[in-house]
This record gives structure tokens, sequence and C-alpha cells, in this order.
């Protein structure tokens, strides 16, 4: 009887060890899948050196700091950001992958595509607005025309042979929208980004180029590039001396914008956790001085301010393509 005893307590002391340890383990595996437990993707739909890079590596740092974990960029250029903005909507739904988005993404591309992969709206979630950006007119520094009037009516004097590269809906709209407004004929040369635009401006297969404000900066101070005129009603901080289009083209204006999503359903306490990690790293001032080094606006919006934002966009893109005379694909 007194083994039997024995071996009774022995089996409850097991049994006592036994659930301690479950729930030890349960513990364990709940702190190992707190959010974010490994490393974060950021897709950015454009190539290297774009604005849309540049602003999404920023942002990248700030918020692998604010996460506690590293943070991977992933240039996914082509098909003007359709192949980026695929690849993240395709992606789970988790809270490690992000997109780097912009007006192209989320709303010129519904007017510029008669099909899209994706749905701008229904297959992603806002996370927040970053800021804004214009279009700044480039020409090679011995082009002959000084301003914005004598490139039109140089361009009005040699019909079809303005060639112009664009590697975003910004670019693109910017440039048909100008030509439709001032009565010139041009020829468009698509770019999977403004940089490689710029690149074959600069070796001569280009009579002119759109370049977001910091990559046009860039080339103006290097000497080569001159930069005619601003797509926006205001002239840019960071190129006081380049007067908008619309001093001259009477209603003329287009801005771009960037923003962070994600792909659709995402958990409620994952989306809480990254959109309050966006909204701090953004208030930071280190972060804001590096954004608008690069050319671009401060102008931070929250996830439901975003969501309105881009339905308001997709009906003005709308309004220029159409404006521009631009057929969708």
């Amino acid at each position: 009887m007194q083994s039997l005893n024995s071996f009774g307590r022995l089996a409850q002391a097991a049994g006592r060890v036994a659930v301690v340890l479950a729930i030890a383990a349960f513990c364990t595996h709940a702190v190992a899948q707190a959010y974010p437990s490994k490393s974060i993707r950021f897709v950015v739909p454009f190539p290297a050196g774009s604005a849309t890079d540049v602003v999404g590596r920023i942002v990248a740092q700030a918020f692998g700091e604010a996460m506690g974990q590293s943070v991977a960029v992933e240039n996914k250029a082509g098909a003007n950001g359709i192949l980026g903005a695929e690849a993240v909507k395709a992606a789970a739904g988790d809270g490690y992958t992000f997109l780097v988005t912009t007006s192209t993404t989320q709303a010129a591309n519904v007017s510029l595509y008669k099909k899209l992969p994706y749905d701008p709206v229904k297959d992603f979630t806002p996370i927040g607005k970053i800021g804004e950006t214009g279009f700044i007119l480039m020409v090679r520094s011995e082009f002959p025309a000084k301003d914005l009037k004598e490139f039109i009516a140089y361009g009005k004097a040699n019909p079809g042979k303005l060639a112009f590269g664009h590697g975003s809906s910004g670019s693109l709209v910017s440039a048909a929208l100008l030509s439709q407004m001032a009565g010139i004929d041009t020829v468009n040369v698509p770019y999977k980004g403004i940089p490689p635009a710029l690149a074959d401006l600069l070796g001569g297969q280009l009579q002119f180029a759109f370049a977001d404000v910091g990559n046009a900066v860039a080339q103006m101070n290097g000497g080569r590039l001159r930069g005619l005129a601003i797509t926006t009603a205001r002239r840019a901080g960071k190129a006081p001396q380049v007067p908008p289009i619309g001093e001259t083209v009477k209603d003329y204006e287009v801005s771009a914008w960037f923003g962070l999503m994600a792909p659709a359903n995402l958990p409620p306490d994952v989306f809480a956790k990254a959109q309050t990690a966006f909204l701090a790293l953004m208030a930071k001032p280190d972060v804001r001085e590096k954004i608008a080094a690069a050319g671009i606006d401060i102008d931070v919006q929250n996830s439901a301010q975003l969501a309105r934002t881009i339905d308001f966009e997709i009906k003005k893109w709308a309004t220029w393509v159409k404006a521009a005379g631009i057929a969708p694909e």
C-alpha cells in the first residue's frame, strides 16, 4: 500500500511538472511570436535612385529602428509600378511586407490601364502618407530654349522632333499634359524609372524629360542639365529659381505623392503597431530633414486620411490623364 501511495504522489508531481512545462512552453511561444519577430520587407516599385527609392530607404531605416527589426528594401521595378504593387498584393498580410506606394500605383494606373492585376483600394491596407513632389522639365544645357516659352515655340517649329522619357505616371502625364495644353507634337519613350530616362537625356537620345525635384536638382547642380519649369502651382524650396508651368500655360498643374501600404486584411494589433511606428518616425526631426533634403514636401497623413486621399486622387488623375489625351493601355 505504501508503494502505491508513493507512486500516486510521484504521478501527481509529474503531472504538476508537465502543466508547468506546458504553460512555460506556451508563454515562450507567445513571446517568440510577438510582432515583429523577424526582418521586414519594403517593396519599392521603381528602380534604385528614383524618388520612391530614396524616400523608401529613409523611412525603412527609421521604421526598422522603431520596430527593433531590420528592414530590407527590395526594388521591384517595371510596368509603371505594377510589378511591385502586385508582389505586395500577393504577400501575406502579416506585417512583414510593405509597399512604398505612390500616386502612380494607387491612383494614376487606374486610368492609364484598361485592367490592373490589383485593386488599389481593396487589395491594400493604408498605413500613412509621407509627402509630395512636383516634376521639373529638364533639357540638356546646350538645348536652344532657355525658358518654357522658348521651349514651346521650339516644339511648335519642330513637330515630332521632341522625344521625352518617362518612368512613372507623374513624368508621363506631366509631359503629355504639357504637350496637349501647349499644342506641341512630342514622342514618348517609356523607361522603368526616371533615372534611366535622365541618363538617356544626358546621352542625347532624348530632348527632354520630367524629373522629380530631388533628381532634377542633383542634375541641375551637375551643370549638364537645366530645369525650365516645374509642374506644381508653387516653386519648390529646393529649386526656387524654377518657375511653375502654370505661369505660362494657364491651369496647368501636376503633383505626385508617396505613402506606405501593406497587403489587405492586416491583423488589428499588427496594423496598430505599424501605424504608431510610422507616425512616430515621421515626427522625428532627423527623418523629416532627410526627406525634405530629397526634394519631398512632407505631408503626413494617417491610415484613414490616406484612404480618403487615394479615393480623391483616383478621380483627379483620371481628369489629368483624359486632359493629356492618353489612351489607356
